[in-house]
């Protein structure tokens, strides 16, 4: 399925402008989208659609449901929409906290799929993010999640090399960009003053990983509390890697088992890497060839061939 433009804006003749203290029209157009009139899944997933440059199975992949569930959401928001003449305009700002959630976890989805290695989108989710911040300056979650951007992305240089992923151990620490680091520090410490909730404590956990050394008895306790929060499955997943990391594999290994994310790639490539280093190589070949069977992206697959081809010699 082709691609929606990224932020490509709705026509012009469809969309009630009003005054607002936003300043910035991409800004404003998610703002717009995230309308309360639905759950803030269904908000978030129709702005991706509409204006994120995301396919209908990228969504899917983010909310870790099957690409026809998530069609199936899409079309009824949409029928929905045209039911109840729900108008698209841009809220006023008094009507702006209600709608920040939905704001914030767009963003943040826009970011993740950046990550990966699509530049352009990791840029404008941060440049989104600082327009935010900007304009809620006191609001701990809109610093939260910028500083764990901006953290993640300080990073972006180092974690490819010659096409390949490069690890977080393996990485040239002197390609890290200093000053968005600093950044990063410096939002962590001003949204801690105000309130932990969950885009503060993956900050945190970002801040911790540009540390000379990663301290991952502490990152485990910070997704114990992440998962507290959200009761994410995929921060309990990565909790687990967290454990391992600390020293504790078997542990990390019954933390994993115990989730129902079998669609879910990561779950299947960190089950191998922990079947691998307790000695299991049968076990951890077809865990990573089930990872390959739902990775899409080729510099994972060819991370995880290498891996297959290691444990096969």
């Amino acid at each position: 399925m082709a691609k929606a433009t990224l932020f490509a804006a709705p026509e012009a003749e469809e969309v009630d402008m009003v005054e607002t203290a936003i300043g910035d029209e991409r800004l404003e157009l998610v703002f717009m989208c995230c309308h309360p009139a639905f759950a803030v899944d269904a908000q978030v997933a129709l702005t991706l659609r509409a204006l994120g440059g995301l396919s209908t199975e990228e969504i899917a992949q983010a909310f870790l449901v099957a690409p026809s569930a998530m069609k199936r959401r899409l079309t009824r928001a949409k029928a929905k929409i045209k039911l109840a003449g729900i108008p698209f305009r841009v809220p006023p700002d008094h009507a702006l906290p209600e709608r920040v959630g939905a704001v914030l976890k767009v963003i943040y989805l826009i970011f993740n799929e950046g990550y990966g290695g699509r530049d352009e989108l990791a840029d404008e989710a941060v440049r989104l993010g600082r327009m935010l911040a900007t304009l809620m300056p006191d609001e701990p979650e809109v610093l939260g999640l910028l500083a764990l951007m901006v953290c993640h992305h300080a990073r972006r240089s180092a974690r490819h090399r010659e096409g390949e992923i490069v690890l977080l151990d393996q990485q040239d620490r002197t390609e890290w960009d200093s000053a968005l680091i600093a950044e990063g520090r410096a939002l962590l410490d001003r949204a801690i003053a105000r309130s932990c909730g969950p885009y503060v404590v993956q900050a945190a956990i970002a801040v911790l990983h540009t540390e000379p050394e990663t301290d991952w008895a502490q990152v485990a306790a910070l997704y114990l509390e992440l998962v507290r929060l959200t009761g994410s499955p995929v921060a309990e997943l990565n909790r687990a890697v967290a454990v391992a990391q600390a020293g504790a594999p078997q542990a990390a290994l019954r933390i994993t088992e115990a989730l129902g994310l079998d669609n879910y790639p990561y779950l299947h490539s960190t089950r191998a890497e922990l079947l691998r280093r307790l000695g299991h190589p049968e076990e951890a070949i077809a865990a990573y060839r089930r990872a390959l069977e739902l990775l899409t992206t080729e510099p994972e697959r060819r991370l995880l061939r290498r891996r297959i081809a290691d444990l096969e010699q």
